[in-house]
Order: structure tokens, then C-alpha cells, then sequence
């Protein structure tokens, strides 16, 4: 079952949570509505073969040289009616039984969260993989540093799989294990050398990586006495490297990290940016000196599209609206919302509400359309009037989910997620460093 699974109050309009009709009814003109993307309406295979993150938020980045892509998808799946891929995943998985195990992120569209055993953000699905000792395969429907990390705590044996290789995240890729190798030997010249403690027994700087990262990134976090956070456990995390160092190096999500270091009272003047394309980052030597959290210039891009205005709008229209945002949003979005809180919290916050209300929510349109369809007692609406899911997320298709199922029924693995040993070692030492910094 998943964690989502409630059932609409019978005397409400029901709501549709496909965010995939709804940007098939305004392509076709059948609803009005705007989507950042027509091409968001064709099927992701049609993007395989391109360099690029596909339509959808991320579409503007730059995707680095060597990114993974996806093999062409077999016609048969390709061509498929939704209910025909629906009835073929539920038959492969019935067939494989405890056999596998389908992790869903809140950010999978409908039609795939809807075949998912577990649902939930980032921290959650971590755990989730750890509690699988039946399964011969997991399958991830998420992106590529997801099925990294599940890939890291699930068993040797286990095969973790990814439905659509081409599922990567930008912000993640903002953050390249040669960039934070580099800017790690500049802090050195600064600060000495980065292992010794001072006086108090503090190093100069404790490396903190978003889970949103790269399983080399989440190694030379382990080696460098860092620990892996998520939008949920931030601040404790942050707690955590404040009493061993001095000051933390935060990447690759500039705006978590400074939204949740203001909040625990660090000035914005001891939080200098850190570009990897300028030396120094950019900053002076004596800022770098007075910093107490040096952030990455990463970002992303869904939480990026919010605004200020769009907050604004939504107080007009809606008098009374309760606004929430994720705190990857920019610094004056979180400032001007009522809260500020992880996929998971906004879920919880929603559910906790009694009496009707109105949401305004500031995160990715595929779970905020879910909960609208959960919760048909309130009026809840993404705070961006313009259809954009994730262009990664959107990357898995319930084609991509039927097809790696039917190819285990068949007892073949496609699409396997492993990482090195070299890299996995030092990256569990921080994943377990996380899982230990419960919120």
C-alpha cells in the first residue's frame, strides 16, 4: 500500500490528480490553463536520445557531457494505452510478488505513484530501502541519486533499478565531485589544514551534502568527516556539523541551505556563495574567513519558478489562503509564506487541517494536484498558475515501470543502479550519519 492512499469525502467533486490529463487537455485545447512545455504532452521516449533533461522545469540547464541517457523503449510499450500499461503492472507484479519492491517519490506523476508500495520524500524512501530484506529487486521511481543512495543501503544481492536512466536531477549535477574536490583544496589554503582541530576541538569546516547529490558527493562527504541532510532533517544536520566545526560547507542547494541557516540565527553576512567557476568562489578571503556556512550556487529549479508576486496574488484572490513552501524555494519566497516545510511536512500539515481550508502550495505540481484530490474538503492550487512538473521526474512513465517489470518476470535485469565500492564505502559512513540525525 501506499502512504497516500485516501479516499475522496463522497459528498465533494471528485478531482483528477493526473497532472498528465491535465497537460493533455490544455495541449489539445480541451481546458484552459497554461504548461511551460507543449512537449511535456508526448511521451518521454521522444527525449531519450537527446542531451538535455527533457521538457519541464529543468529545461533550461545545462546538462553535464557524459550525462546518463536512456535506451530506445520497445514499440510495445511506446504505443500502449494507459489502461493497457496500467493491467500489464499490475499482472507483472503479482507475478513477482515479494520479489520486488516499487519505491515512489511524492514528485512521480499519478500514473506511476499509483503502482508504488511506498511513497514518500527523499529521507523516507531511504528508509524504505533499508526495510526490504525480501526483495530480489527494488525499483525506484525517482531520479538517479535516488537510486544511488537505495543502491548504497539495500543489500549486494538486491538489484536496485531505475525504470528511465535519463532521470537525473540538475541541481545534483550542479554539484560535480571535481568541482567540490577543488574548492576543498582552496578552503585549505585558507584555513589550514581542514582535518585539525582548533582548541575547542572543532575542524575548520564540516562538509554537508542535499541528498540531492551524486553518490560521489556523498563519498567525499564521508571521507571528509561530512554527513549527507534532507529538506527534512536540515537543521539537525546543520546542528550536528556545528559542533564539530567551525563552519559548514552546504551544497549543492544554495537556498536550503541558507533558508534553514538563517532560521537557526546565522546572519546573511557570514553565509558567502561559493560559485565553482570563480576563484575563490567568488567571495574574498576575509569573507570566507567570517562565514559560518559557505553555500554552493546550486539550485532547484522546480522551487525556483515561485515567487513573491505569486504569493501575493494568491492573498488577493484568496483571502485568508494559508501559503506553504518547500525550503529549496529562494530566501524572500519562504519570508513571505506562512510555512516553510519538506514534501512531507506540507503533506502533514494538510492532513492536520480540521476544518476546511485554502492552501496555496509551493512545490512540485504532481503532489500538490494529489493532495487537491485527497483532500477535495479544502481548496488547495499551486502557487505557479503554469503547469511544470519536474523534467526529471516526469522522465518515468508507466512505460518505462511496465517494462522493467515484465523484464524481470522474464528474469532479466535492465537498468541497474550500482555504485563503486571505493565510492559506496565512505557514502554509507554519511548516509548513516543522516539516518542517525532524525528530525
Amino acid at each position: 500500500m501506499t502512504l497516500l492512499q485516501i479516499q475522496p469525502h463522497p459528498l465533494e467533486r471528485p478531482i483528477d490528480p493526473s497532472v498528465d490529463h491535465g497537460i493533455q487537455a490544455i495541449v489539445a485545447g480541451a481546458t484552459t490553463g497554461e504548461t511551460c512545455n507543449t512537449d511535456l504532452a508526448a511521451g518521454p521516449w521522444h527525449f531519450d536520445a537527446r542531451p538535455g533533461y527533457g521538457p519541464g522545469s529543468s529545461m533550461g540547464d545545462v546538462i553535464p557531457t557524459g550525462a546518463p541517457r536512456q535506451g530506445e523503449l520497445p514499440a510495445e510499450y511506446r504505443t500502449a494505452s494507459e489502461d493497457d500499461l496500467h493491467a500489464r503492472i499490475v499482472a507483472a507484479k503479482a507475478t513477482l510478488g515479494d520479489r520486488v519492491v516499487i519505491l515512489g517519490h511524492f514528485y512521480q506523476r499519478e500514473e506511476v505513484v499509483a503502482h508504488a508500495d511506498y511513497v514518500g520524500d527523499s529521507f523516507q524512501l531511504a528508509n524504505a530501502a533499508l526495510a526490504q530484506p525480501q526483495a530480489e529487486a527494488i525499483v525506484f521511481c525517482g531520479v538517479h541519486f535516488m537510486a544511488e543512495t537505495a543502491d548504497l543501503l539495500s543489500r549486494p544481492d538486491q538489484a536496485v533499478i531505475l525504470p528511465n536512466l535519463a532521470a537525473g536531477c540538475s541541481m545534483a549535477d550542479m554539484a560535480s565531485i571535481g568541482e567540490v574536490e577543488d574548492c576543498w583544496e582552496q578552503l585549505a589554503e585558507i584555513y589550514g589544514p581542514l582535518d585539525a582541530a582548533d582548541a575547542d576541538g572543532l575542524v575548520p569546516v564540516i562538509p554537508v551534502t542535499y541528498m540531492n547529490s551524486s553518490a560521489a558527493i556523498k563519498g567525499f562527504v564521508g571521507r571528509h568527516g561530512g554527513i549527507v541532510c534532507t529538506s527534512s532533517n536540515a537543521r539537525t544536520v546543520l546542528e550536528w556539523a556545528f559542533a564539530r566545526g567551525r563552519r559548514v560547507l552546504f551544497f549543492p542547494d544554495q537556498h536550503l541551505g541558507r533558508n534553514t541557516a538563517k532560521a537557526m540565527g546565522v546572519p546573511l553576512e557570514q553565509m558567502p556563495m561559493w560559485n565553482p567557476r570563480r576563484p575563490l568562489g567568488g567571495s574574498a578571503e576575509a569573507e570566507l574567513g567570517d562565514a559560518r556556512v559557505i553555500l554552493w550556487h546550486g539550485f532547484c529549479s522546480v522551487h525556483r519558478r515561485f515567487t513573491v508576486d505569486q504569493i501575493a496574488a494568491a492573498r488577493a484572490e484568496h483571502p485568508g489562503v494559508r501559503v506553504i513552501v518547500h525550503p529549496e524555494c529562494p530566501m524572500a519566497v519562504v519570508d513571505a509564506a506562512d510555512e516553510a516545510g519538506s514534501t512531507d511536512y506540507i503533506r502533514k500539515a494538510i492532513a492536520a487541517a480540521t476544518e476546511p481550508a485554502t492552501f496555496a502550495i509551493g512545490t512540485e505540481i504532481n503532489l500538490v494536484q494529489r493532495l487537491a484530490a485527497q483532500y477535495p474538503q479544502h481548496e488547495i492550487f499551486c502557487l505557479d498558475p503554469v503547469v511544470c512538473p519536474c523534467s526529471t521526474m516526469y522522465r518515468i512513465h508507466p512505460g518505462y515501470l511496465a517494462w522493467v517489470l515484465e523484464e524481470l518476470v522474464a528474469g532479466r535485469v535492465v537498468n541497474r543502479i550500482t555504485v563503486p565500492g571505493d565510492v559506496a564505502d565512505p557514502a554509507r559512513v554519511a548516509l548513516d550519519r543522516m539516518l542517525a540525525a532524525k528530525p
